[in-house]
C-alpha cells in the first residue's frame, strides 16, 4: 500500500493494516527543509529524501524501517566556510506499548528485546514522520563540521611586557620534569 506525501507526514497507526506493510516516501519541500535546517542550526539542507513502510510487530506494536538521505551544509568550526555532508542512514524503530518498555527496563522475564536496545519508542498514536526525520539528522550529523585544509592555530594573548603563557607552561608536571633535571646535572 503506497500513499502519497501530503498524508503521510504523520501516521496514524491505529488506521495501519497489521496484515500488510504500508510504505511511504518523503522528499519535503523547501519549507520544510528550511524549518529542519533552522531546528537543526544548519545553514543548508539540499536534498532529502526519507523512505520506508511500517509493518505490525509483535502484538500491538509497530516497526519502521526506512532509509534517509539528506545532503546538509554546515559551517566549519574553525573558519565558518560551508561544509557539505551526505547522510545515508538505515532507520529502525520499534513502537511497543510503554509497559513493555518499563518491564524490559526492570529485568523482568519479559524477552521482547535486550534492555539496551536503542530501537524502541513508547507507542503512540501519531507517528509525524518530520519529527523522526529531524532526530535522526541530529544524531548523524558531524558535531564539529571542519572544511578540507582547516587548521586550528595556537593564539596566544598577553598583556604589553610580560611573556606569553603557552599550553605547555600550564602544565605543572611539566615544569617539574624540567626543574628536576637542572637539579640533577
Amino acid at each position: 500500500m503506497a500513499a502519497s506525501e501530503e498524508n503521510m507526514a504523520e501516521i496514524c497507526l491505529s488506521k495501519l493494516s497489521s496484515k500488510k506493510a504500508t510504505r511511504f516516501a518523503l522528499s519535503p519541500d523547501k519549507e520544510v527543509c528550511r524549518s529542519i535546517s533552522n531546528d537543526l542550526n544548519l545553514s543548508e539542507i539540499t536534498k532529502l529524501r526519507f523512505e520506508g513502510e511500517f509493518t505490525a510487530y509483535g502484538a500491538s506494536g509497530w516497526k519502521l524501517r526506512a532509509k534517509l538521505g539528506a545532503t546538509v551544509q554546515q559551517s566549519c568550526v574553525i573558519t565558518l566556510k560551508p561544509v557539505t555532508t551526505r547522510i545515508d542512514v538505515e532507520v529502525t524503530r520499534k513502537f511497543v506499548p510503554e509497559a513493555e518498555i518499563i518491564a524490559l527496563d526492570t529485568d523482568t522475564e519479559l524477552e521482547l528485546e535486550s534492555p539496551e536496545d536503542d530501537t524502541l519508542e513508547p507507542l503512540r498514536d501519531v507517528i509525524n514522520l518530520y519529527e523522526v526525520i529531524r532526530e535522526v539528522l541530529d544524531l548523524e550529523l558531524p558535531q564539529f563540521p571542519k572544511a578540507s585544509g582547516a587548521v586550528l592555530g595556537q593564539a596566544v594573548f598577553t598583556e604589553p611586557g610580560l611573556a606569553p603563557m603557552s599550553d605547555q607552561d600550564a602544565k605543572p608536571f611539566a615544569k617539574l620534569a624540567e626543574l628536576r633535571q637542572k637539579l640533577d646535572k
